[in-house]
């Protein structure tokens, strides 16, 4: 058997990190160790309809529903009525006695249970205004009216409103694969959104007395019924968004004649809606790649909003395969527009603002919505649909189709502080980036948040590093979550939380998937990885009606990355990241038997074949050992370093030898519950850095601390944990050694 020679590393001083049991501001997850298990009991079971690798199954299925809608604008009195045919289809392989369509507006009508379901307190200090209007005023009822619902024939159906949701009862089921058409007829009063709140509404501007209308939710629409839960039940108290299936919309919109409209698809009549001089600017706009054409001037805006014609003009739109449809109308716009190279196509970006938005709008808008469209299409498949539109609406930031509100204006004087721009050209981003997720990929915004504020958020970020302005992102950067992760446990909830239950809305459902995603891109998968697993995910799912496990399951699926410890984690629980330095030690080589060496214990191990184990003992011979050392040990003389080396390598072998000098061994520890990779800097004396990155598995076999040991050629003057805030640690001040004392906001 061969002889064993072994060297003793000798502590020469103890460097540690003051082992201070951190103090976490909660205790989540701290003692769930087994945090490296399968999300089997998280996840639904796969089958049929959804597989296990996250992609639609064999027997996947969606709905469809088409409609053709006529809607009228009272602009005197703000009031808008219309008349639809839906023709709904059947795709799946059940029978439906029923039909259920939502009924938005209603969910700020006199009888709605939104405002009982809220908590309130007296404001002790309120404008004239607010006061009349919150105690004095009866306000408009703003809840659909709805005056028939028929059949095809004309027959009346029969049908019950259960607040936002209407049922629409069958005289005989509806069996697979047959469609169902009938129509309703409505009108509602439309909202001052900046008084009464709300996703759409007008804006009302006092010096001119004109309306700004930006027109959604304003038709019965389709409730979603799929394999996961059947109809989509849940009211609308406000919170949750909307969950709605595809088809095709052709909608004719009269509105006064003065008046210029965007809205949701293709424009159909556009040489009866413009002059001939603003058809041929658009057609230059669609020739024009590098600045945007003015079609609606300023000076013809101007024009229009003076006028107040009796007269009406109605605008044809048609949009195919699309979840939902958004209108904005008004005489005080201008429209610009300009045409946007994709890989494989030509779209077109466009803008509709009032002269109070330029020159910020004029400048900005159409360019930013040029930019976002090349971005998220490379991250994801190119825009389907033909055009994208900003519509300038002053405190907004809402989505549609082809079409998003956004705020952000200049002063009176037309100057616009870098706040406010950057605000305008973060929301344009957003709202357009919509259109992505969840009007393509097409989630259930009434149960999961997250699935599309929080991916748009995480792409809305990568959007705007890619301008390459260093632009002031708010979301999607790791440090920026720390306050809300390291808040008290009694207000926070996990991110697979229903919308309607989540208390700090924007951290939970924007900003911590968003910087989630972010750490995954950029610490735990890589970039090639994350990007090439994340396409999968929105090609799988374009068009179509994605659940969280369909994202998680794909993820891991296309990169060969098991991320359930992060899906866990991050989106299962309010665990937070908290890794620190326990200790440091430095450690010196010897080849003289000293006490530490003739009183060490060996490792048990096999060697090769043997039958073992063995015991050896690195001793001088003729040191006294114990009765029970002697009969269990084989004495060895100590062998000189130097001696093995000259004896066992080759000339070229010794060349590539290292040659440290120092010995460290750090011990890590994982105060937080949330699991991460560690990242590690050392800075040498010399005043060189070294970077090293550890894996979450570190932590498989002990949840509490974690040991690594480094051999260098030159002596660690600092050590720092994750030392670009990559990870969302919530305490920094155990992530150097020597520990260093921050400074406080006071100081």
């Amino acid at each position: 058997m061969k002889k064993i020679t072994l060297f003793l590393l000798l502590p020469m001083a103890l460097f540690a990190q003051e082992k201070t049991a951190t103090v976490a501001p909660k205790e989540a997850g701290k003692y769930d160790t087994n945090k490296f298990r399968q999300m089997y009991d998280l996840l639904a079971t796969p089958n049929m309809f959804r597989t296990a690798s996250g992609a639609p199954g064999p027997a996947y299925y969606q709905q469809q529903a088409d409609y053709k809608i006529d809607i009228e604008l009272d602009d005197k009195n703000a009031k808008l009525s219309g008349s639809e045919v839906v023709t709904y289809h059947n795709n799946s392989p059940d029978s439906l006695e029923y039909l259920w369509v939502q009924l938005d507006q209603n969910q700020a009508a006199k009888n709605s249970e939104s405002p009982l379901a809220d908590n309130e307190k007296i404001e002790q200090v309120l404008p004239a205004e607010k006061f009349t209007n919150e105690f004095l005023k009866e306000g408009l009822d703003r809840g659909f009216k709805i005056d028939y619902v028929k059949d095809s024939k004309g027959n009346p159906l029969k049908y019950t409103i259960n607040q936002t949701m209407m049922r629409i009862d069958l005289v005989t089921p509806l069996k697979p694969g047959e469609n169902f058409s009938f129509s309703i007829k409505w009108w509602y009063n439309i909202n001052n959104y900046q008084k009464d709140g709300g996703r759409s509404g007008y804006e009302f501007f006092e010096k001119d007395g004109n309306r700004l209308y930006v027109i959604a939710q304003f038709y019965p629409r389709m409730a979603v019924y799929n394999d996961v839960e059947g109809w989509q039940n849940m009211q609308f108290w406000g919170g949750g968004e909307f969950a709605l299936p595809f088809g095709n919309f052709d909608v004719n919109i009269t509105v006064p004649a003065d008046h210029v409209m965007n809205a949701t698809g293709e424009l159909m009549n556009r040489s009866e809606v413009f002059t001939p001089a603003q058809v041929k600017r658009y057609e230059l706009a669609q020739k024009t790649f590098d600045k945007p054409v003015v079609i609606v001037t300023q000076a013809e805006a101007e024009a229009n909003e003076k006028g107040f014609s009796d007269k009406k003009k109605t605008w044809k739109f048609s949009a195919k395969n699309v979840r939902d449809f958004g209108i904005s109308t008004s005489r005080k716009f201008i429209y610009d527009a300009m045409a946007v190279q994709l890989s494989t196509k030509v779209v077109m970006a466009e803008s509709i603002y009032p002269k109070e938005a330029n020159p910020l709008w004029g400048e900005t808008s159409t360019r930013t919505v040029a930019h976002t469209l090349k971005s998220y299409s490379s991250h994801t498949f190119d825009y389907p649909y033909p055009k994208a539109v900003s519509v300038s609406a002053e405190d907004q930031g809402m989505e549609y189709p082809m079409i998003c509100w956004n705020y952000g204006r200049p002063d009176e004087n037309g100057v616009t502080s870098e706040r406010i721009k950057n605000g305008m050209i973060g929301v344009v981003i957003h709202e357009v980036g919509h259109n992505f997720f969840p009007m393509i990929v097409n989630s259930d915004e009434r149960q999961w948040t997250w699935m599309d504020e929080g991916l748009n958020s995480f792409m809305q970020y990568m959007a705007e590093q890619e301008m390459g302005t260093n632009f002031p992102s708010n979301r999607g950067i790791p440090s920026k979550i720390v306050p809300y992760m390291s808040g008290d446990q009694k207000f926070l909830e996990p991110i697979m939380s229903n919308s309607e239950s989540i208390i700090q809305f924007g951290n939970n459902a924007y900003g911590k998937p968003a910087a989630g995603l972010t750490i995954l891109r950029e610490t735990i998968m890589g970039r090639e990885l994350f990007d090439y697993a994340f396409k999968v995910y929105a090609n799988r799912w374009k068009f179509k009606h994605p659940t969280p496990e369909d994202f998680f399951r794909t993820m891991e699926d296309a990169s060969a990355v098991d991320l359930d410890w992060f899906f866990r984690g991050w989106f299962y629980s309010t665990d937070f990241v908290d890794i620190g330095i326990n200790e440091v030690k430095q450690y010196y080589v010897t080849e003289t038997p000293t006490k530490e060496l003739k009183d060490a214990k060996v490792r048990r191990g096999r060697f090769g074949l043997d039958k073992g184990p063995f015991l050896y003992l690195v001793a001088d011979k003729n040191e006294e050992l114990s009765p029970s050392s002697k009969k269990a040990l084989k004495i060895e003389e100590v062998k000189l370093l130097s001696d093995y080396i000259n004896k066992n390598l080759s000339a070229e072998e010794k060349s590539k030898l290292k040659n440290p000098k120092y010995f460290y061994e750090v011990e890590f520890s994982k105060p937080g519950g949330m699991l991460m990779p560690i990242l590690v800097e050392f800075t040498y004396e010399d005043g060189t850095v070294e970077n090293f990155k550890y894996p979450a598995q570190i932590w498989r076999k002990n949840n509490d601390t974690a040991r690594k040991v480094y051999a260098t050629e030159k002596a660690i003057k600092k050590i720092q944990i994750d030392p670009k805030l990559e990870t969302a640690d919530i305490d920094v001040t155990n992530n150097t050694w020597p520990k260093t004392e921050l400074k406080s906001k006071f100081d």
